[in-house]
This record gives C-alpha cells, sequence and structure tokens, in this order.
C-alpha cells in the first residue's frame, strides 16, 4: 500500500461571479462596497454616474481622486483574491492626515462582479504612469483552469486626472429610476450626517449623457435640530454619560438635563434583565463607544410642523428621515450597518415596540449614530454578508447597552409629551372604571333620601361606562395581538420568501440569455429548486393571505392538525436543522374548523420558541414532539407540544401567557399571549403541563362534528 500523495487544490474561475453573487447581499450593496474602496484610498471626491454607451448599453461609472494604484498593486494586491492587504494596512495616510481602512474582506472586486460583465479601470499614483485594466468576467467563467485566468493591463495614453481611480462597469441590466433614487438613499448614510467627513464626498448623476451635473450626497437640514435627542458616550465599563434635550418645533419650549445609569443599574434594569447573557458580575465585554440619537413624532400634524418650519414639503420629511432611519453603526467614521432597508432594524426595535405601542420609538422615528473603533471595539465585527452583526458576548452587551439609551430616550420623551398617545388614553379609561364618584353618589342619594330609582340610574349609567371601556379594551388588545402576531409571522414569511427568491434568482441566472451554455443535469436541478421555491411562496400566500383580509371570518376555512405542523416544521426546517432538532409529529389526520392562518401562527409560536430554549441543552437530547387525541365527551381535540429544553420555571405556568414577559433577549413577550389568545377564540384554553424535563404546552380545539 502506497502511501498518502498530495492532491493539490483548485479554484474554477467562476468564483468570482459565485462569490460575488452570495457574499455580496444585492447589487446595492456592491455599489456602496465600490464607493468604500473610494474612501480607503483616500478619496475627497467619488462620482457615481449612470450612464449608456449606444455601442455597448449601460453602464456605471464611479471616478475618485484617491490615491490610485502602482502596477506593483495592481498585481500583488488588486489580482490576488483574498489578499490579507487591508488586514495588514489598516491605516492609510495623505500628509500628515490618516484613514482607517473600512474593507477588508476584497468585496470591491466580487461586487464589480456581482454589477456587470466587464470591468474596465483606469488608475494612477500621483508620482506613477496611468494604468488601464479590463476585466471581462463572463469570458474568466469559461476557463477551466484559474492558473489561465488573467486580466489586461496595459498603459493608458489618454487623459486622465493627476490621481485617482476610475470604475467604468458595465452593466448586466439597466437601472431604473426608483433603483437609483434608493441606491442614492442608502449612499446618504454610508458617512454619519452628525459627524461629517470634510474630506470626504459623494456625488451621484443618473444623465443620459456625460454633460449633466452630479449632486452632492447631503442631509436634510432639519435632521440636525430634532425635537428629541440624546447625546452621550458609554465608558469601557458599561456606564452611561448622555445629555437628553426637548426643543418643541412650534413652540418656545425645552428641557435639558443629564442622565448617569451606570452598568449595574442597566443590568437590573427591564432591557439588562431581559438581554444580558452573561452573569451579573460580569464586566461589560464591548468597550466604550459614543453615540447621538435624534427623534421625532412622525404624525400628520408632526410633519406638518416640520415642514412648515425648514420650508420643505411633507413627504420630504418622511423620505428624509427614512433615508437615515435606525441605528446606523460606523467603525473609525465609515458605515458598517446598516447596508439596506432589510438590516436597517439589525437592533430590533420595530418587534420590541409592539409590546408598548404607543411609547417606543419605530426605526421610522429614530435617526440614530453610533462610533466604535477597530482598536477600542476588537469584539464588535460584522459578518461576510455585511447584513448583521457576529454573534458572541461583545456583541451581545453592546446591542443590549444600545437599547437602554433608546429607552431612556423613550423615558424622558414621554416626559415631554403630556397626555399624547394612546398610552394616556388607557390610562383615562382604567380611571373611568374607579367605583369612588358612583360611591359618592350613591352616599348623596341616601342623605337626601331618595328613592331606588335614582340609585339604579347611577349604576346603569356606570354599567354601561364599564361595558364601553371593556368593549374599548377588547379592541385595543385584538390589535396588539394582530400587530404581533404580524411581527412574529412576518419574521418566518421574510426568512422563506429571500430563501425562495434566491433559488429563483440562480436558476434565472442559469437561464440567462448570453450566459455560457449550461449542464442539463444542472440545469434541471435549478428548475426544480425554483419550481420548490415558488411553489412554497404561493402556499405562503394562500395561507396567511385571508387574515390580512378585512372581511376575514372564522369558520370558513378547515384545516388538517397534523397537515399543519408539518408545514410550519418545514417553515422552519433551516432552524431546526442547524439546531440539530429531532421532530416526531403523528401519522394521523385530523381536520378542524380552524382557519388555517391562525393555526399556523398557534403552531409557529410554539416551535420557534421551542427551538430557542432547546439551544439551551445537548444536542442529542434536542427533540419537540406533537400528539393529538380526541375528546368523546365534548367534541373536542386536545393537542400537546413536548420539547426537551430547559423547561418552565415553577411558578412562571401561568406568567408565560401574560402579555409582555419574556425571558428571550430582545424578547417583545407576545408571541404565547397571541398563541393562547386564538386558542381562546375558539373555546379552548392553552395551558402548561408538569414535565420531567423541557415544556409541555396542552390546548384543545373544536372538531365541528
Amino acid at each position: 500500500m502506497t502511501g498518502p500523495i498530495k492532491v493539490p487544490v483548485k479554484v474554477h474561475p467562476r468564483v468570482f461571479a459565485a462569490l460575488g453573487a452570495d457574499l455580496v447581499t444585492n447589487d446595492i450593496v456592491a455599489v456602496i462596497e465600490l464607493v468604500k474602496n473610494s474612501y480607503d484610498a483616500f478619496a475627497e471626491n467619488v462620482y457615481v454616474r449612470f450612464l449608456t454607451d449606444p455601442a455597448t448599453g449601460p453602464y456605471l461609472e464611479i471616478e475618485d481622486d484617491g490615491h490610485g494604484m502602482s502596477r506593483d498593486v495592481i498585481e500583488g494586491v488588486w489580482c490576488v483574491v483574498a489578499t490579507p492587504y487591508k488586514e495588514q494596512e489598516r491605516l492609510v495616510r495623505s500628509g500628515r492626515r490618516t484613514r482607517r481602512v473600512s474593507g477588508e474582506k476584497g468585496l470591491g472586486r466580487l461586487s464589480a462582479a456581482r454589477l456587470g460583465k466587464r470591468l474596465s479601470m483606469v488608475t494612477k499614483t500621483i508620482d506613477g504612469p496611468c494604468w488601464s485594466v479590463d476585466v471581462d468576467w463572463s469570458a474568466l467563467a469559461k476557463i477551466d483552469d484559474i492558473a489561465e485566468a488573467g486580466v489586461s493591463l496595459s498603459e493608458y495614453d489618454g487623459d486622465f486626472r493627476q490621481s485617482g481611480t476610475s470604475l467604468r462597469i458595465y452593466l448586466r441590466t439597466q437601472w431604473s429610476e426608483d433603483r437609483i433614487a434608493h441606491l442614492r438613499e442608502n449612499l446618504s448614510r454610508l458617512v454619519s450626517p452628525f459627524d461629517r467627513l470634510a474630506d470626504f464626498h459623494i456625488f451621484i448623476s443618473v444623465p443620459t449623457t456625460p454633460d449633466a451635473v452630479p449632486v452632492r450626497i447631503e442631509a436634510e437640514t432639519f435632521l440636525s435640530k430634532p425635537k428629541y435627542h440624546l447625546d452621550g458616550r458609554f465608558d469601557d465599563d458599561g456606564n452611561l454619560h448622555a445629555r437628553y434635550s426637548f426643543s418643541s418645533i412650534s413652540e418656545d419650549k425645552s428641557r435639558d438635563t443629564a442622565v448617569k445609569p451606570t452598568w449595574a443599574h442597566i443590568l437590573n434594569s427591564p432591557v439588562g434583565k431581559k438581554m444580558h447573557t452573561a452573569t451579573a458580575d460580569t464586566p461589560c465585554r464591548c468597550g466604550g463607544f459614543d453615540f447621538e440619537m435624534r427623534a421625532w413624532d412622525i404624525g400628520p400634524d408632526d410633519t406638518g410642523e416640520i415642514a412648515n418650519r425648514y420650508g420643505i414639503g411633507r413627504r420630504m420629511v418622511r423620505s428624509a428621515i427614512r433615508a437615515h432611519k435606525g441605528i446606523s453603526l460606523y467603525r473609525d467614521g465609515i458605515l458598517v450597518l446598516p447596508k439596506t432597508d432589510g438590516a436597517a432594524d439589525w437592533l430590533g426595535l420595530d418587534l420590541r415596540r409592539i409590546s408598548k405601542m404607543w411609547t417606543r420609538l419605530s426605526t421610522s422615528q429614530i435617526v440614530g449614530y453610533v462610533s466604535i473603533g477597530a482598536e477600542s471595539n476588537p469584539e464588535i465585527k460584522d459578518t461576510s454578508d455585511r447584513e448583521r452583526l457576529a454573534s458572541n458576548g461583545a456583541v451581545s452587551d453592546f446591542e443590549m447597552l444600545l437599547t437602554a439609551a433608546v429607552s431612556v430616550l423613550e423615558d424622558e420623551r414621554d416626559k415631554d409629551r403630556p397626555g399624547h398617545g394612546e398610552e394616556g388614553q388607557a390610562t383615562n379609561l382604567f380611571e373611568s372604571l374607579a367605583p369612588g364618584g358612583l360611591i359618592g353618589k350613591v352616599r348623596e342619594h341616601a342623605k337626601r333620601g331618595a328613592d331606588a330609582d335614582s340609585v339604579v340610574a347611577d349604576l346603569e349609567e356606570f354599567v354601561a361606562r364599564v361595558e364601553a371601556t371593556s368593549r374599548t379594551l377588547q379592541r385595543r388588545f385584538r390589535f396588539y395581538s394582530q400587530l404581533a402576531t404580524v411581527g412574529t409571522v412576518a419574521q418566518m414569511l421574510v426568512h422563506e420568501i429571500r430563501n425562495c427568491t434566491t433559488v429563483v434568482s440562480r436558476y434565472l441566472s442559469s437561464t440567462e440569455v448570453g450566459t455560457e451554455p449550461v449542464e442539463e443535469e444542472r440545469l434541471q436541478k435549478e428548475w426544480q429548486r425554483a419550481k420548490r421555491a415558488v411553489q412554497a411562496m404561493e402556499r405562503l400566500a394562500d395561507r396567511f393571505l385571508p387574515l390580512s383580509s378585512r372581511t376575514f371570518r372564522r369558520g370558513r376555512r378547515r384545516a388538517s392538525v397534523e397537515g399543519c405542523i408539518r408545514e410550519c416544521l418545514e417553515l422552519t426546517r433551516g432552524s431546526i436543522i442547524h439546531s440539530g432538532v429531532r421532530c416526531q409529529v403523528p401519522q394521523t389526520d385530523t381536520v378542524v374548523p380552524v382557519d388555517p392562518g391562525e393555526l399556523a401562527t398557534i403552531f409557529l409560536n410554539l416551535i420557534t420558541n421551542a427551538i430557542y430554549w432547546l439551544r439551551g441543552v445537548e444536542r442529542e437530547k434536542r427533540a419537540i414532539s406533537f400528539s393529538v387525541e380526541a375528546r368523546e365527551t365534548d367534541g373536542r381535540i386536545k393537542v400537546e407540544v413536548e420539547d426537551s429544553g430547559t423547561g418552565i420555571e415553577e411558578g412562571e405556568g401561568e406568567q408565560i401567557f401574560w402579555p409582555g414577559f419574556t425571558k428571550k433577549p430582545n424578547g417583545i413577550g407576545m408571541g404565547l399571549t397571541v398563541a393562547s389568545e386564538l386558542v381562546a377564540s375558539y373555546g379552548g384554553v392553552m395551558s402548561t403541563r408538569a414535565s420531567d424535563s423541557g415544556a409541555v404546552f396542552v390546548f384543545d380545539l373544536p372538531t365541528g362534528e
């Protein structure tokens, strides 16, 4: 028997297109990555132009006045995949000024490969020759051996600026006006509007000819003068040092106060109790950082105030806030998160707001800036797709502290909004139930010797008020429940639809006109995946569409309990596989007169809840089992959902169904409330049952027989 032989590892030239599609989330992120490369090259100005060549079609031009590249850098860095150059050269210098580079994963070249079929680059250093680089990504993909792959490099003999780089990317598709407007909004937050870099400016133009005047991307003036403002810093120990200020837009009212909660205070606050993942004596792990948060009320009257004060349209007010909405995270002055609208709520503010709709801030009301540093916060890292932060202890503490700061802003804001919003009205509703006024009237009647009819009249008035208040509270609770249902189901829908569209996009790319011939077997495989993806989206639409209708009525549709369980397990399949959970579903088929969308909401809440808590036990012990049993006594069925997770603490069997009660970090405490209320709407009760290990949820449903 011979010894082991050395087999070389090869990379196919298609890696550029494949990694560009997978690591760069979308085309807008791709353009942002290329603009960030201009920042890393110490450019002061970068121009983004969408142009059209009659001979070659639409193209994107990104030109900067940065340092440019020498031949050695082109050959030894730009042409080397996954080079550690930027990791080793963290700082770029220009005279006495320095910048910390924003890129380190080589996404610039991958972005260019994603955006277009061909790249033409011209680059020049201040004291060197000008170079031209041409890359045909489609031609590269057809080469079998990467050793034979290459780019065309030559000296450029045309006119060019003193130094800098110009990229011309021949686009695969024409960009629409809406898409370019969306890009402009995302570029506007690339550099913080609060701490503007005076030496970095972004311009964009959308002409059909090169003569159009480029427009500088800037934030609206009113964004610098918020109604509610919190500015401060968390030190290395997690203590907050901040100032809150309030300034009315149309009235002469203002307030300013210092807020200084300590790390210990934050850990003992509702935010800390929900989100802190370590022991109480664990020191802050994320490092100190600065932040600033600006907030507005955005009702019609509020946006009208802003529009009148600054002489702009109401639509512009909402558009400007939307362009910067949420919390933007900057590392050494350049944007880390979010890169797209889909990641704008990376801190989870909108889901958090559901349980306190009228006091908490949504991403559409707040423009926040957080400044971290590569040296001061080394463990706060973003993932390869640049859409979220990596999961570790430092990030957990960081997100908890930021959420605590938002909570401080909300608490102070409430003090400057007396009687505003539904929370104040809810207080008035409960005050209307106080019996003090009725008792006083009865005593007055007694003193005057009034007859029973007078007392009865007052009692009837009080009862009518109680009944009206009860109806109002019921409507509000249904409203909160519907919002929570939307939050729970929307997460699943977004995840599933993104998975489906990725598969469909991959299939469409495989069959795109003008691409290289594809193998029949691979094409069939991608076609089957795309077909299943489309069918999955159609099933989701069929299941949940009726719930969105104002004419929705219960009892019109029926559902199979076991079938619904299997569908919900399929929807959460990714999490189940990732967590190593074993699932057991009865082979029976029990049909109930329950709307499929509502039944799915019940099971999705229970399944996702079980998956979360199963992560706290050993992988080989993780399991979820379901049982469905007919009850002959009352013509109903009993359903049990049992998991082998960490279980329910003693005394919390009822509390877990209360609105707002949760032990999950970033949890909103409405999932089990919604599930139990849906069961109750069909005449059933959801409860917990004692178990040797894990948690057991039991509920009943009608059979309709």
